[in-house]
């Protein structure tokens, strides 16, 4: 069962492109990791998908259920976070917290206790007096208290020292645990490779890729570097190389293909050392940007 399915969605802002022909579906407790640089439309496909905005054509339904038509009613089990929070100055993080939980038929109290624990968060401060990274703290509490069937994580880490950006990875692979799918958007690459499943890539406000997290790495281009005398980068420059380097006595390249064409051009010169390898997810994801 597909808790969220995306269809053609298209966003524009005047003449301007928010997203275009963007498809997704995540799965009934997947972690589903949505990627690409600031800009590149991750904001507002979540909006889409909230219906904060409305799309300029396309379709979004939560839950088997069209995300427009019935937005007040899905969004009660949907847990929100949002890349920039803006909250009741003056209030006490416990008061705030407390009028968020009015909003969901049921007790929140005790989970609420819980999530401030696990985050270190003051309750009896005001939010005046909190930090960005606080201030994010009570963002994370506040879109978990009510038991979400659905987490929607735009930019969730920002602010958060390391320590504190563990506690929250861990508090989200328990909640999917629990039951909640989660589509976590990020412009940080070893987050989405550390929690999720799968991934889409976005770029200029369409989708470029949907991979398995695993698959975008063993499945994918290998770095080579080599290094020797002598050598000639023109020598690798056949189809399925790419970003070669040359520098002093080395040479770097990502490969893609018939190994055995690659091992022929290598055993040509005479190597010190030659290393392959496993791009980062960072180093894949720049492949897509190129």
């Amino acid at each position: 069962m597909n808790v969220i399915e995306i269809k053609n969605l298209t966003k524009y802002y005047g003449d301007v492109k928010g997203c275009k022909n963007v498809n997704i579906n995540v799965k009934q407790g997947e972690i589903f990791g949505f990627i690409g640089p600031n800009g590149a439309g991750k904001s507002t496909t979540i909006r889409s998908l909230l219906s904060l905005i409305y799309p300029t054509s396309g379709s979004v339904t939560i839950f088997g259920k069209d995300a427009i038509e019935f937005g007040s009613e899905v969004r009660k089990e949907i847990g929100y976070l949002p890349s920039e929070i803006f909250y009741y100055d003056k209030m006490k993080v416990i008061d705030l917290l407390n009028y968020s939980a009015s909003f969901y038929e049921k007790d929140c109290s005790q989970k609420i206790r819980e999530l401030s624990e696990i985050m270190e968060l003051d309750l009896n401060r005001k939010i005046q007096d909190l930090s960005y990274g606080n201030k994010k703290k009570v963002g994370i509490v506040q879109g978990l208290l009510h038991s979400p069937k659905l987490l929607i994580l735009d930019e969730p880490t920002s602010g958060l020292d390391p320590l504190m950006q563990q506690k929250f990875f861990n508090l989200i692979a328990e909640e999917n645990k629990q039951g909640a799918t989660v589509l976590f958007s990020s412009h940080i690459l070893s987050e989405v490779q550390q929690l999720c499943n799968r991934v889409a890539i976005i770029k200029d406000g369409e989708i470029v890729s949907i991979q398995d997290v695993k698959a975008l790495q063993n499945d994918n281009y290998k770095k080579f570097t080599i290094r020797g005398t002598g050598l000639d980068s023109n020598k690798f420059k056949i189809d399925g190389v790419s970003q070669i380097k040359e520098k002093d006595d080395e040479v770097t390249f990502f490969f893609k293909g018939n190994i055995n064409e690659m091992v022929k051009i290598i055993s040509s010169f005479k190597l010190s050392d030659m290393l392959v390898e496993e791009p980062t997810l960072e180093e894949i994801f720049m492949h897509y940007y190129e």
